[in-house]
């Protein structure tokens, strides 16, 4: 069984093609900028990058026939027909309170994720498009699958989920924390359990998805309790160009001062804060990184603070979830940051030594490239684990799992 798992976005359409029968990537790859005059597709075939290739596209359904035709021609090639496509999983943020778990897509779910579109306007407007193109490349007869990122977070309680704000906006627009990420912290709580050789539902757990996009999450008897996303993937801690949890009042002060639009201050909250708006370098690590530990440079200061802040959040956010859980058992980091930056992992355990955490660094130093691994040492009260995040395994195998189970024709 292949399985064609798609993360349709705006002006781009990221594809991975999954043999399902050995869980091997056999192709993926992006299609960007499409509708614009220099839009191009990038990515590899059975482990061989292929260069970026400048293709026109005006819409997704035509960027679907340049994967289409990536898949199955020239030195690209992987398969001889699409026919050999069994199904295709689709990433979708946002499911609101409609979509608890992923999904066999028809008409119905169509309209409901077209229902929530201003819960996360760019995201779900962008996966309707990867959708429809998908019906118009392959047909309705290929079955579609929805893997909604929010789902895993569906168990949290009221406690967690509600805002402090009048309960008519709730009940109205829907307003409350619904958290992202889900199919990353999914994947890795399950490979955590793994690793440490017991059920998900006997242990609380942490997972850290660290990237430049980032969230925490607190999982207790297998289930969410509380993660740091709240309506939108805005909230938490410091990110790589968004502000994360700040005083309303300061929003407010801002934009009074700025004389801003609401536009115009999201654009500042979600792309000019963060890691960006504080060192003044990058919204990428390891460029902030070069600079922080650079004295001659000028923007040293800045960028050694815009680190140290995102780490102390991430330490804050975690002690939180100790106490909502009253305790923990392990905690793992993953994606691109948690995965490769090892003075943040460092940093980030030996000062939580009330925790009972025994840092094993020389561990902590080679698991990094996709390198999966354990970083507390032996007798450690807290288990550390780096996991490699592979949220489109997790979509293909949902997405397997649903087609298996559907009437034989």
């Amino acid at each position: 069984m292949k399985i064609l798992v798609i993360n349709a976005g705006s002006s781009s359409l990221k594809y991975q093609l999954i043999d399902m029968d050995t869980e091997a990537c056999i192709a993926k790859g992006n299609c960007e900028k499409i509708g614009l005059p220099n839009s191009f597709i990038g990515g590899s075939a059975n482990g061989k990058k292929f260069a970026d290739r400048p293709v026109p596209m005006k819409n997704h359904a035509e960027a679907f026939n340049v994967v289409n035709e990536t898949l199955t021609t020239g030195e690209t090639k992987v398969i001889d027909d699409i026919s050999e496509i069994t199904a295709v999983g689709h990433r979708i943020v946002q499911g609101g309170s409609l979509f608890n778990k992923s999904i066999l897509i028809d008409d119905d779910v169509i309209a409901g994720i077209e229902s929530i579109v201003d819960l996360a306007p760019l995201h779900n407007a962008a996966h309707l498009q990867g959708i429809r193109a998908c019906r118009e490349i392959f047909g309705k007869e290929l079955p579609e699958v929805a893997v909604f990122d929010n789902a895993f977070h569906s168990t949290m309680p009221p406690e967690a989920y509600m805002f402090p704000l009048p309960y008519e906006y709730y009940e109205k627009y829907h307003v409350r924390r619904y958290g992202f990420h889900g199919t990353s912290h999914r994947f890795v709580s399950a490979r955590c359990a793994e690793l440490m050789g017991k059920p998900l539902e006997s242990f609380k757990l942490i997972t850290c998805h660290i990237g430049n996009g980032a969230s925490i999450t607190a999982i207790k008897d297998g289930k969410v309790i509380d993660t740091s996303m709240g309506l939108t993937p805005l909230d938490g801690f410091a990110m790589g160009t968004r502000c994360g949890a700040v005083d309303p009042s300061a929003i407010l002060y801002l934009e009074k001062k700025l004389g801003a639009t609401p536009d115009e201050m999201s654009n500042i909250l979600n792309k000019k804060s963060g890691v960006l708006g504080i060192s003044g370098v990058s919204s990428d690590d390891r460029e902030v990184k070069a600079v922080a530990n650079d004295p001659a440079d000028p923007r040293q200061p800045r960028a050694k603070l815009a680190r140290d802040m995102q780490w102390y959040e991430i330490r804050k956010v975690i002690g939180g979830y100790v106490a909502a859980m009253d305790g923990v058992d392990a905690i793992v980091f993953t994606g691109g940051l948690g995965e490769n930056t090892e003075d943040m992992r460092r940093d980030v355990c030996t000062k939580m030594s009330y925790l009972g955490i025994l840092f094993d660094d020389d561990a902590n130093q080679v698991t990094r490239k996709g390198k999966e691994g354990e970083i507390s040492a032996p007798g450690s009260k807290v288990r550390v684990f780096v996991i490699p995040t592979n949220e489109e395994l997790l979509i293909a195998r949902d997405t397997k799992a649903i087609v298996a189970a559907l009437p034989k024709k």
